[in-house]
């Protein structure tokens, strides 16, 4: 199996992955775009310092949590605070803008092409730039919406309203009590519709979206496909990069592209059709936006895409 066989980093420049990619691109008849965690780490969701300290010092101050991940794993002793942190823990991720606009201008790479985006977020950030809801499947759920914990039912409910009252509102590390979100059906408790373990939610939306995802693969399994994984790493390969390692096998005409910073790497046995690229991904999208745009030169970088240096401050000609 591919999963198993020996990985393959990248040896080539930057640039020329970037040409790679982008001719990859111009040729596709159709793009899959797989996205990981690291792909709103680079757009600016990042869980740990001044983010972190900026919204939950109270929170880091009292139980000395350093990111907000842990803090999610917390046993509060009261529903009130459980909510108290997480309806930040929600608005921050879900209700507010992405700081970079890397989702933005990947959808402008992509926007003229016959797409489908598969990701394991849930901080709905394609959507909020602009893609197609019909071209996305969201598997691991959405930070915008409850769901039983129960659960009774398939069933999802949408939770703005609730917390943004539930920001508006707290006071001391607690929220008022009558804005527990119960569920209507049985009054059980909601939580988050996140996968989590075996009382995940898979809604009428989910199973409609997933049909989507597989038709769209199998009406388009013999083309010039370009399978573009970005920010995905290993905690859940067997839902985008071990399909696309396997479908990149299987089709002669396909491509697989991994964007992934200091993660990016490809099987042996699709190496001759694979490009690997171990940069900041927000970085190469937007030297692809340039290349796109015909721009003569480029932009000043964190990292220099055209001699792989942190530090350069040329303004490198193509």
């Amino acid at each position: 199996m591919l999963s198993r066989m020996s990985m393959t980093k990248s040896t080539e420049n930057y640039s020329d992955n970037i040409q790679r990619l982008r001719d990859a691109l111009d040729k596709a008849d159709a793009v899959v775009i797989g996205a990981g965690a690291g792909l709103s780490t680079a757009a600016g969701f990042t869980y740990t310092g001044e983010r972190f300290q900026r919204y939950f010092s109270d929170f880091a101050g009292k139980y000395g949590f350093r990111d907000m991940y842990s803090g999610g794993f917390y046993p509060f002793a009261a529903p009130e605070e459980f909510w108290a942190y997480w309806s930040r823990y929600i608005f921050i991720n879900r209700y507010v803008d992405a700081p970079k606009p890397i989702y933005d201008d990947l959808l402008s790479l992509v926007k003229n092409k016959d797409y489908f985006a598969i990701t394991t977020n849930v901080d709905h950030c394609f959507q909020k730039a602009g893609f197609d809801k019909k071209r996305l499947f969201y598997t691991q759920g959405d930070y915008g919406l409850f769901q039983c914990s129960g659960p009774c039912c398939q069933e999802t409910f949408d939770n703005e309203d609730t917390i943004r009252q539930m920001m508006e509102q707290q006071k001391d590390m607690r929220i008022p009590s009558g804005l527990l979100p119960v569920c209507p059906h049985c009054g059980r408790p909601l939580t988050m519709n996140l996968r989590a373990d075996d009382k995940f939610v898979e809604d009428e939306g989910w199973h409609r979206a997933a049909e989507r995802y597989e038709n769209f693969l199998r009406t388009r399994r013999n083309g010039r496909i370009l399978f573009l994984e970005l920010g995905v790493g290993y905690n859940t390969p067997g839902i985008v990069k071990f399909p696309f390692w396997r479908m990149t096998a299987e089709n002669p005409r396909a491509k697989y592209a991994c964007v992934n910073y200091g993660e990016a790497s490809c099987p042996e046995g699709i190496a001759d059709k694979s490009i690997v690229i171990n940069a900041d991904i927000g970085e190469v999208v937007s030297v692809l936006l340039d290349e796109a745009d015909g721009s003569d030169e480029l932009p000043l970088r964190k990292v220099c895409l055209r001699c792989g240096s942190s530090s350069c401050r040329l303004r490198h000609k193509k």
